[in-house]
């Protein structure tokens, strides 16, 4: 399961070796080895901290010999590990280097790091709070305990962590911006720019650029939108640094009405961004049509009538109004906003893992049994959303796939899925640097492919559950907020409250990059697609539209 990052994961594992006493630290965690290790091992730090982890790899291979079983050796190995994109095997190294030493917090830290790329956050937690203990005046401690904090939903503690990370250290960029993203996500906007904007007088910061565009209500000064130009045509920016930047880049072009000059950066960046990336259009078509054919008719389930009432699945494309309808229903008094749960993906791969078939090809076998245990499975992971309030959203945009399996899980819950005009999506999101996934969003052809897959999908599951999916139409929506909302609370089975027509008053997490804009009340809009005229039709074509 992979987890949201938005910077370098050597950056996660920063040690006490990167002040200015680093030789001397590195020697004390290396006592009694020899020379030619101590060698080889400062050398894979350097190769770790330059993201070089084949390098790394090499040199821990040639200093296991005399190495092997040292507990800085270990915990070398598990950050190159978990820099390999292998944080499993990342926790396995770094639990056995704790065996050694129980009470190291640099392994304590590396540890937490990776249950977080596991997904394991209550474990995570509790490694990086041990960490803090032990080194309390160590700055990366309590900005990784941020991290963790923040990405199981707990705003709050998370903001706490940043802040004694920042009181530590005042230029720890990292902390800068998440103590941003905290704030963004409590609905502070102001301090959340200002957080960003700090950030970005420290080193190795330009991810803040993003962080300040994405939210779609700030507008970039005049000295920005220069500076963003110049960095943006800097010859030695990196290429990683050059993708953020263009991102920023065109949101300031857009701010001063320059469409051309926008998608030209539009396409330049997203460009760059899809070659690094894997994404195979074809592949995530025919997937889509197994998983249709798989549920051409709905699974006989055990499940009991009413289970699954408790929750509501909101689907859809991303920057397709999800977080705004999920802003609705979480300003109910009878319903939590649990923001993107991975809870029923896992409980899908887990089977997958059981009957040893991936999903959708053990979906014939299952049992009506089989389909109630999994429902019990997914009810069971989620119980911490419902010890305030009764009903929760679970708005994991990419369940949409997942319609047949939820309804027979969970004959109870209801599935709303958010719908926009197709070239507003589609262009929305080509104008996204997500933090991580969505691979198919930075090549127009791949994007309309990916919408006709959603589209054929929801498509399929309204003809065979119609009493329990409704479409959201964000400009539905807009135009008449109160009759739509009228009508969502009633196919929630929700009585009418009218504090969900002041949605943007309801104080609580929002963790997408919409946490900004569902802060504001409803504005009538005619899109930006409108904006870029025929500049667009080739996006047009490709989704058949005109």
């Amino acid at each position: 399961m992979s987890t949201p990052t938005s910077e370098p994961i050597a950056a996660e594992h920063t040690d006490s070796t990167s002040h200015a006493d680093g030789a001397s630290a590195m020697d004390q965690r290396l006592a009694g080895l020899p020379v030619r290790a101590l060698r080889l091992l400062r050398a894979t730090r350097e190769a770790i901290q330059q993201q070089r982890a084949d390098e790394a790899d090499q040199l821990l291979a040639r200093a296991q010999t005399w190495a092997g079983g040292h507990p800085e050796y270990l915990r070398l190995l598990g950050v190159t590990r978990h820099l390999q994109g292998r944080p499993q095997e990342a926790v396995d190294v770094l639990r056995r280097g704790l065996e050694i030493a129980p009470g190291d917090a640099l392994l304590l830290m590396n540890l937490g790091t990776a249950l977080r790329a596991t997904g394991d956050l209550r474990a995570a937690t509790v490694a990086l709070r041990r960490a803090c203990e032990l080194a309390p005046e160590h700055a990366p401690a309590w900005y990784n305990l941020g991290r963790a904090l923040a990405q199981d939903a707990r705003s709050g503690e998370a903001l706490d962590a940043y802040e004694r990370a920042l009181q530590l250290d005042p230029a720890h960029g990292g902390a800068l911006i998440g103590y941003g993203d905290a704030q963004r996500t409590l609905g502070r906007i102001d301090q959340a720019a200002a957080a960003y904007r700090e950030a970005l007088k420290q080193p190795n910061t330009t991810r803040a650029w993003v962080r300040l565009a994405n939210m779609r209500t700030i507008r970039f000064s005049a000295e920005e939108s220069a500076w963003l130009e110049r960095l943006y045509a800097a010859k030695t920016l990196p290429e990683a640094d050059r993708i953020s930047i263009g991102f920023a880049y065109a949101k300031s072009l857009e701010d001063q009405r320059r469409p051309i000059d926008a998608l030209s950066v539009l396409n330049t960046v997203n460009a760059s961004k899809r070659r690094q990336l894997h994404w195979d259009a074809p592949a995530h078509s025919a997937i889509t049509e197994s998983i249709l054919r798989a549920f051409s008719s709905p699974p006989a389930t055990a499940a009991p009538k009413e289970m699954g009432r408790e929750v509501i699945f909101i689907v859809s494309l991303p920057r397709s109004g999800s977080t705004l309808t999920e802003q609705i229903l979480a300003s109910h008094p009878q319903v939590e906003g649990a923001n993107e749960l991975s809870d029923l993906e896992i409980v899908i791969e887990a089977e997958s893992r059981r009957t040893g078939r991936p999903f959708p090809a053990w979906v014939a076998q299952a049992t009506p049994e089989d389909w109630r245990r999994l429902g019990q499975d997914y009810l069971d992971r989620t119980q911490r959303w419902r010890r305030d309030r009764p009903i929760f959203t679970d708005k994991a945009l990419s369940n949409w796939r997942l319609i047949g399996a939820a309804m027979a899980m969970l004959p109870g819950a209801r599935v709303v899925n958010c719908r926009r005009d197709p070239v507003e999506t589609c262009f929305s999101c080509y104008r996204q640097l997500f933090a991580q996934g969505h691979a198919y969003t930075y090549d127009v052809d791949e994007l309309a492919s990916f919408w006709r897959d959603y589209d054929r999908a929801m498509r399929f599951w309204h003809a065979r559950y119609p009493h329990r999916i409704r479409d959201q139409v964000l400009e539905e929506l807009v135009q008449d907020p109160e009759a739509q909302t009228r009508g969502l609370l009633d196919f929630c089975g929700l009585p009418f409250d009218a504090a969900c027509l002041r949605f943007h008053e309801t104080p609580r997490n929002v963790r997408t990059v919409s946490a900004a804009q569902v802060r504001q009340p409803l504005q009538a809009s005619g899109g930006h697609a409108a904006r870029y005229g025929d500049l667009l039709s080739p996006l047009r074509a490709a989704l058949g539209t005109r």
